[in-house]
């Protein structure tokens, strides 16, 4: 075996099942022929999909800015002439971010384990008087830890999804008055499918059953494309479309709460079998900005093209979708 193989094994076996990376039990991923199909594949960068575009005059708000993914479609929008919105959990983080990009910035600030800080953020938005074209819900966590109840919410739940979706829901007004726009969910394939096996399991999404974080981490990987797909059917004719992505492994510092064991390995090896970030974010990239996917509503995209994937995941379970929204407003109330 030669070594480039033997170190991607390696680091696969000891970091990979909580990261949540691919394996061989994995569903079968095709292209979804519904929808255009575009040149990019796997190691196209946000740069390469972007390419000869201008984004002037374009309004993109972007969470999770200050480092990974997030970073990375923060400088390559902005390069690209739009006027972007970064957030980050205070102002020093999103500030900093911004200020080390060309081009047109502007830092907010979005805690997203609390519910008010995501109406704050939308305010603030709408005080800045800016509509937004583009909105990457991109800003998630994975605490690979013990259970964590934040206001009663297990925190991935409340972080990567329920705080996206009061945020959402108080920008929709605005996106509808300037559209046509785009939201884009980022979502994980390695993380939904590692959820629950009856998808949602809505009587334990505050710590009443067993925890098991990842099982959590899928739980709300799997709300992020429900929740792309019932805003979707909501959408439809509105002018703003809802898509959800799959941005592949990527190395970035998610690891960061990992064990010990993972986090060294992952940083020392996961170059060998991982993304880099400019690979990562370009499928959300290119379904926020691309002419080829415009109009492109309620799918799901891996690599910069819309696929299918086999087996029971839930990803397209229409009832599960309806019964998340209704959880969610449910659990939101108040902050609505």
């Amino acid at each position: 075996m030669k070594r480039r193989q033997f170190l991607q094994q390696a680091t696969a076996v000891a970091a990979m099942p909580l990261l949540g990376a691919c394996s061989g039990d994995d569903p079968v991923v095709q292209i979804d022929r519904r929808f255009p199909v575009g040149p990019f594949g796997a190691e196209a960068t946000a740069e390469d999909v972007t390419r000869g575009m201008d984004l002037a005059g374009k309004v993109a708000l972007v969470t999770g800015c200050n480092s990974g993914l997030g970073y990375e479609t923060l400088r390559v929008l902005a390069l690209r002439g739009a006027h972007v919105l970064g957030t980050g959990r205070n102002l020093e983080k999103a500030s900093k971010a911004c200020a080390s990009v060309s081009g047109q910035t502007t830092p907010l600030v979005l805690e997203l384990s609390s519910l008010q800080s995501a109406v704050d953020c939308a305010r603030a938005v709408a005080d800045l008087d800016l509509s937004p074209d583009i909105l990457i819900c991109n800003a998630g966590i994975n605490t690979f830890g013990d259970l964590e109840l934040v206001n009663g919410i297990e925190k991935m739940f409340l972080v990567n999804f329920l705080g996206h979706f009061v945020l959402v829901n108080h920008l929709l007004p605005l996106m509808q008055r300037a559209a046509p726009g785009r939201i884009v969910h980022v979502g994980s394939r390695s993380g939904y499918t590692k959820a629950p096996k009856t998808g949602i399991d809505f009587d334990n999404l505050r710590g009443e059953g067993e925890f098991d974080a990842e099982e959590a981490y899928g739980r709300s990987k799997l709300a992020n494309a429900l929740f792309s797909l019932e805003l979707a059917k909501r959408l439809e004719g509105s002018g703003v479309t809802s898509n959800v992505i799959h941005p592949g492994l990527v190395k970035t510092d998610i690891a960061r709460t990992a064990p010990a064991l993972v986090r060294v390995a992952f940083d020392m090896f996961g170059g060998l079998i991982a993304k880099t970030p400019a690979q990562g974010a370009a499928t959300q990239v290119y379904v926020a900005t691309h002419s080829i996917v415009e109009g492109v509503n309620g799918a799901y995209f891996e690599d910069c093209n819309p696929v299918t994937v086999s087996g029971d995941h839930h990803i397209f379970d229409e009832p599960m979708a309806e019964r998340l929204w209704a959880t969610a407003k449910d659990m939101a109330r108040g902050y609505l």
